[in-house]
């Protein structure tokens, strides 16, 4: 009895296989007869002894890259940080410690099945599934992982909370209740300058030119340089600053989760849901937006609205 699952025949010159289940017809890609049984027999012997021929196939990886059955996941996210610089290194760091990660750190990529990512994306969060598919993805294309653990479509969604802009009324109750004075200046200066947390965080009185009436700094995150020109408002708010060094002493220090945290405990306690620091730009960006100010995109302010144009320069990176 014939108990081969494959089976051989020739279409025009070409050697095809087919699967005597699915029905499903693949081209072996070769015009050899010898060639085509031997692939064929191989897909044979898999069906027949997977395990034993998994050990056959890490033999021949093994002899291509000795290295191969030694390389662990952890081994793969150090060498994706090296690559890395600046925030986006810092923010690397608490992926590495994902609680839901730790499991694979030790585990050779050869010896991950898909069973051990599935529970990591069970345990942890969104962040767990957007990195790992990262890590995993930079091992394949390494040639480290010569074939894929869990399939493209066999991932779980990526489904990111719903954060929208922040309204000028729930900002005015925010500073209301924010008595403290380096943090009011922050929100403040957020919602005109519509940058990203960390580069308003971050500024300086020395970027700041008293006679142009104008913010110059390079943003963190792609080293772009941004120029803001600034009207009596927000002169008002840096004003109150220090007039050298960090404009924002405690704020400038504390990682962006914490500043996170602390906006986020403050929106809590007023009862105001759905938004974070990086709405300050979903909101300045609507503005700039139904402004008419060309080439806009929420999220992506590049010039200011009507009624705030004299706080940012036109066209600015954000």
């Amino acid at each position: 009895m014939n108990m081969n699952r494959h089976r051989l025949f020739l279409r025009g010159t070409t050697y095809y296989r087919e699967d005597a289940v699915t029905g499903k017809q693949v081209s072996l890609r070769t015009k050899d007869r010898a060639a085509a049984e031997r692939i064929l027999h191989a897909h044979n012997e898999a069906v027949r002894l997977p395990e034993v021929n998994l050990q056959i196939a890490r033999a021949y990886l093994a002899a291509s890259d000795p290295a191969m059955a030694k390389r662990t996941w952890l081994y793969v996210m150090d060498e994706m940080a090296k690559l890395k610089k600046g925030p986006t290194l810092n923010r690397w760091s608490f992926v590495v410690k994902d609680p839901a990660l730790l499991p694979l750190h030790s585990r050779p990529l050869l010896e991950t099945r898909s069973g051990h990512f599935l529970k990591a994306l069970k345990d942890g969060t969104i962040s767990t599934n957007m990195f790992l598919r990262r890590i995993h993805n930079f091992a394949i294309d390494m040639n480290w992982l010569p074939w894929p653990v869990l399939p493209k479509r066999q991932w779980p969604a990526v489904e990111h909370k719903t954060r929208r802009a922040i309204t000028h009324e729930e900002h005015a109750r925010i500073l209301a209740r924010e008595h403290n004075p380096e943090l009011h200046a922050f929100y403040a200066l957020s919602w005109h300058l519509g940058g990203s947390q960390s580069d308003i965080a971050s500024l300086q009185a020395e970027n700041i030119d008293w006679n142009e009436r104008c913010i110059i700094y390079h943003r963190q995150k792609s080293g772009s340089r941004s120029v803001l020109h600034f009207g009596d408002a927000v002169e008002g708010l840096l004003k109150d600053r220090p007039t050298f060094g960090p404009l924002f002493p405690r704020l400038g220090k504390i990682h962006e989760r914490h500043r996170a945290k602390l906006f986020n405990r403050r929106c809590k306690l007023l009862g105001i849901k759905g938004v974070s620091l990086h709405s300050y730009r979903y909101s300045w960006a609507e503005r700039a937006r139904v402004a008419g100010m060309p080439g806009m995109s929420v999220g992506v302010p590049r010039a200011a609205p009507a009624h705030d144009r004299r706080e940012r320069c036109p066209g600015s990176a954000s």
